[in-house]
């Protein structure tokens, strides 16, 4: 049984795309959790209260389709939203995944989607058999393509912070590091029983997809790669704090700084590092990133990993447990030299490490300056780059 994880938060008219998405699907035998949900305060907030309406209007019409595979979790109407600091989209997919996980069995699915993503008939189907034929995977973070709107300045935020998300994973997946994927709330399937192993999902307030398969990585193995994808929308948005949304409001600003490309260079340090934690099970090593780490953790961590592991195999998972996705992207960020032309030339660099040459149609790689198509060129060579990664895993 397929179990879709559905939060809701102020998407009328969206809602009824990505429902028609679902009740289109070639597999029929799920059932659909749609967690409509926001602050309770809201009802006594002027501001907020178009909020509460548009949630009642959404759980209304969910109701009005009469489909005993749909149910609602109602986290919305008045005296029943979140209270205290219970707030965002990590806590509703909490909930809503918590539940599912309270009534399914242990081979069932749970399928995340968010309320403005749409995808093909066959998308449930393609989960389910891609789980099937991998038995073992805790996790599958599926390929994304985010739907361009008509918005021009929209568009070229949307495809300067996918360009950020690709170019990242790419050089992630260039060091063969275990933490490759990307994380969208909209694209993430698992088994009822990894999502138990790891003891659900964190309630964070932003960034829950992030730290889950952050999770699933440190207890198993993921797959990065699906036959079938997600088309996310393309929007602004401040429902979370940080994330797609935030990030396109950011850019369309001019501030890229929190989503640069990142220099090969700070990558390389990084995969040196990991393929250093074996030798390190037998005495310390320098690695590239040791003033980090020291400065991160107040010394380095290889004595008292190695006190408490017993083999090789063990100390190098510790090693994994330590330094995480989290703390790669820290370096990243902590390291990043970045001015006016950096982007440019990260980029190119990038480009070249796979002998892309596109000086010829698209001439200067300033991101800034690049209009939609050009934009959406540089997007969709990497996505190919980044799909035959995910191809290979």
């Amino acid at each position: 049984m397929i179990y879709v994880a559905l939060p809701v938060y102020n998407e009328m008219p969206h809602l009824s795309r990505t429902i028609n998405c679902v009740l289109s699907q070639s597999e029929q035998d799920f059932k659909l959790i749609c967690c409509v949900n926001q602050p309770d305060v809201f009802w006594t907030d002027e501001h907020k209260k178009h909020i509460c309406h548009n949630n009642q209007s959404a759980i209304n019409y969910l109701k009005s389709l009469n489909d005993d595979r749909i149910s609602v979790l109602d986290y919305s109407s008045q005296g029943k939203g979140w209270k205290n600091n219970k707030i965002g989209v990590g806590m509703a997919r909490k909930v809503t995944m918590d539940y599912i996980a309270s009534i399914a069995e242990k081979h069932d699915i749970i399928l995340c989607l968010d309320a403005d993503t749409v995808f093909c008939k066959d998308y449930f189907k393609s989960i389910a058999e891609n789980i099937s034929q991998n038995p073992d995977i805790m996790a599958i973070s599926v390929p994304y393509y985010h739907i361009l709107s008509e918005d021009e300045n929209l568009n070229k935020a949307l495809l300067r912070y996918e360009i950020y998300m690709r170019a990242y994973l790419i050089n992630m997946y260039r060091i063969e590091n275990p933490f490759s994927f990307t994380a969208l709330g909209s694209a993430i399937a698992t088994p009822v029983w990894a999502y138990n192993k790891i003891g659900g999902m964190a309630p964070k307030k932003s960034g829950e997809d992030f730290y889950f398969l952050q999770s699933m990585v440190k207890s198993g193995k993921i797959s990065n790669y699906n036959s079938k994808m997600v088309f996310p929308a393309t929007r602004f948005s401040d429902r979370v704090f940080f994330g797609t949304g935030p990030a396109l409001i950011k850019g369309n600003k001019g501030d890229w700084s929190s989503y640069p490309i990142y220099p090969i260079s700070l990558f390389d340090d990084i995969g040196k590092t990991f393929n250093l934690f074996e030798k390190l099970f037998f005495g310390d090593v320098a690695t590239p990133i040791d003033d980090f780490l020291i400065e991160t953790f107040g010394n380095l961590p290889w004595e008292k990993l190695r006190n408490n592991c017993k083999d090789t195999n063990t100390f190098v998972k510790a090693c994994y447990q330590k330094i995480d996705g989290l703390r790669i992207l820290q370096y990243l960020k902590k390291n990043q030299i970045q001015d006016d032309s950096s982007d440019t030339i990260y980029l190119s660099e990038l480009l070249q490490l796979y002998n892309i040459d596109i000086s010829k149609t698209i001439g200067n790689l300033n991101l800034t300056d690049l209009n939609v198509i050009d934009l959406d060129r540089i997007r969709n060579i990497l996505f190919d780059v980044e799909m035959q990664y995910r191809y290979m895993e």
